[in-house]
């Protein structure tokens, strides 16, 4: 950077402050680029890198340093059993913003996407609501049937979307082979691992080509920070950069500083939310308030075989998951009630944090579906939706468990029990 040495007014000085020093050691912790727009030693190389002719950073939405930090270790940690082959990450000012960009990137006007019937609600909205208006038509199949899947390809068929873990149902996507019927279709496999995260399952290495991730959620996981962010090959993610770059929907600096530093103890926080999951839906399950409960960790669960063949094992066991969804007897009435009876559990919107949150599935994430159409996703108008958290498992039980003598001495059970166990390997 060139600089005046001239004798220069007040003013001049106090705009023109001497630049900090790069230190040559690297940082402990990951160092906050809170700038707008880089400066540049003269035109020519101001001119090579808005033409992508050389590397470097020019302008806030373009490219960050933080931000471009906190994408690679997303990408490290997704790509961890490749075999050195290259995964790069982008990363996006929400979840939702990570998700649209990817539509935005493949699936153009007279596209076709195949989608989840149980898809995430934000994801149906923009499926339904926006992307149709400009063109793409969506089919929405039940996942698990790979004859629906193969029956809905069409030659216009350009992403195969599925959730490693659906919400609330925990659906578990078998990811081979989706991708193997993607591909057959000349299609892509993007998959939202949202409530997965890379430490249960790295959908990457199943065969998917793109990976989602709301970092706002386990990612992150203090609830401080919102994010999202795009993993997969270098071929694909240039495409993508281009949309985050375009649409100006990139992740602001301080917002990667947090995101960054949540993936340095993800694997802590998340193994032991599995742990603590997996004895919450086992004390659960066996309670006579309770009509249902899904969990994959449970033996009874319908993923429960496909979650041990594909999610990450450690000493531990395997690891299912940190989301559990509670069917108390009752209904609706008693799913509200369940959520006001928890003393423990906080009444939020978020999930994936250090506290356990907790809400009413059909009058929160899926309350524009009516009950005719939560039949058809498979949710129970009683669900409630719990995201374990860094509390004790025996006070996380003993909380619930109060909660549910308290409403099944108000509300009259319907049916009996689903006694189901967790399994202990």
């Amino acid at each position: 950077m060139r600089r005046d040495t001239r004798r220069q007014g007040e003013n001049t000085r106090a705009v023109h402050l001497p630049s900090p020093p790069v230190p040559q050691q690297s940082p402990v912790g990951l160092p906050v680029w809170r700038t707008s727009a880089f400066a540049f030693a003269g035109a020519a190389e101001h001119a090579d890198l808005v033409s992508d002719r050389a590397t470097g950073y020019s302008y806030g939405r373009v490219a960050n340093p933080t931000a471009d930090a906190f994408a690679d270790g997303l990408a490290a940690l997704e790509g961890t059993g490749l075999g050195g082959e290259p995964i790069e990450g982008q990363a996006f000012a929400s979840g939702t913003a990570a998700i649209t960009a990817v539509f935005l990137a493949f699936a153009r006007a007279g596209a076709h996407v195949i989608a989840p019937t149980t898809v995430y609600g934000g994801t149906r909205d923009l499926l339904v609501g926006l992307f149709n208006r400009f063109g793409v038509d969506t089919t929405f199949v039940d996942i698990t049937d790979p004859g629906a899947v193969h029956g809905a390809l069409r030659p216009t068929t350009r992403l195969v979307w599925a959730e490693t873990l659906s919400d609330p149902g925990l659906t578990v996507a078998d990811l081979p082979l989706l991708a193997e019927i993607a591909h057959e279709g000349g299609a892509l496999l993007a998959v939202d691992s949202t409530l997965a995260t890379p430490v249960v399952c790295r959908p990457l290495e199943r065969g998917a080509d793109l990976v989602v991730h709301s970092a706002t959620k386990f990612i992150g996981g203090h609830g401080d920070a919102t994010g999202g962010a795009v993993a997969g090959r270098p071929e694909l993610l240039d495409v993508v950069r281009r949309v985050r770059v375009e649409t100006g929907s990139g992740l602001a600096p301080d917002e990667a500083f947090l995101l960054r530093r949540g993936l340095e103890t993800l694997p802590v926080r998340v193994r032991r939310q599995c742990d603590t999951a997996s004895l919450f839906a086992a004390a659960v399950a066996g309670h006579p308030g309770v009509r249902a409960v899904d969990y994959p960790g449970l033996p009874g669960h319908p993923g429960h075989d496909l979650a041990r063949k594909l999610f990450t094992a450690g000493p531990e066991g395997t690891r299912f998951g940190a989301i559990v969804t509670v069917a108390p007897h009752g209904g609706r009435d008693a799913g509200l009630a369940l959520v006001d009876a928890l003393r423990l559990a906080l009444v939020g919107t978020s999930l994936g944090g250090t506290h356990t949150t907790v809400g009413h599935v059909a009058s929160t994430t899926h309350h524009r579906l009516d009950d005719a159409a939560l039949a058809a996703a498979g949710i129970d108008a009683a669900a409630v939706r719990f995201s374990i958290g860094l509390e004790d498992a025996d006070d996380l039980v003993r909380d619930v468990t109060e909660a549910l003598d308290t409403i099944s001495r108000v509300l009259r059970p319907s049916g009996p029990a689903v006694p189901l166990v967790a399994d202990p390997r």
